[in-house]
């Protein structure tokens, strides 16, 4: 079970400046993202408030979410500030949504109060800690992986969200290889130009 100790938020979502400066840093989120995806035991997330974003992916990635009725709103606002979603963010939210909610999240950027979370099957349940412990206790989650499949069960489930996530690390360096090709076409193209026009004066002088 997840939550946050920040009364307000049970989480905002990244902090850019701090994940664009930090090297590693997504492919660190998205192993944590597989890990929870492929956990061996039940995961519950308690959204005791805001789930913004970053926080929301995390959240999603969780086997159950319990979200405070009285608090908060979940939705990934990346329209808002200009932020592209990558596969490896988008995918759990394609895998467990139906489609006009996933349109709705993600192209309008709207904020699901808990109700609509709840109806729109976001969440499972509306309330408190004491609604966690009923979730567990009703759903037998302290006993679902005696049988030692529940991971194997949950990694055939997502796959293709596993399968994401993994292959974030090639395609940012693909990404990168190809911005380093263009840099240097690019370049090369600049210095013909210089080449051409060196040239062409020391003719006009003559």
């Amino acid at each position: 079970i997840t939550t946050s100790g920040i009364t307000k938020f049970y989480s905002n979502g990244l902090n850019l400046d701090h994940a664009l400066s930090t090297p590693g840093y997504y492919s660190t989120l998205y192993r944590l993202f597989s890990r929870l995806a492929s956990y061996p035991m039940p995961t519950v997330a308690w959204l005791n408030g805001h789930a913004f974003a970053g926080g929301f992916m995390l959240a999603m990635h969780h086997d159950y979410r319990v979200f405070n009725p009285s608090r908060g709103y979940v939705c990934l606002n990346e329209l808002d500030f200009g932020a592209p979603l990558k596969p490896a963010m988008l995918s759990i939210f394609e895998a467990k949504l139906s489609p006009v909610s996933y349109r709705t999240l993600i192209l309008e950027a709207h904020r699901f109060t808990a109700k609509e979370a709840l109806e729109q099957q976001m969440v499972d349940v509306l309330g408190g800690w004491p609604e966690v412990l009923k979730l567990v206790e009703e759903r037998k989650l302290t006993q679902r992986s005696k049988s030692g499949v529940y991971g194997v069960l949950k990694e055939e489930m997502y796959r293709e969200v596993i399968a994401n996530l993994a292959g974030h690390e090639a395609r940012v360096i693909k990404d990168e290889a190809d911005a380093e090709k263009l840099e240097k076409v690019a370049q090369e193209k600049e210095e013909r130009v210089q080449a051409w026009e060196a040239e062409t004066k020391g003719k006009s002088k003559l």
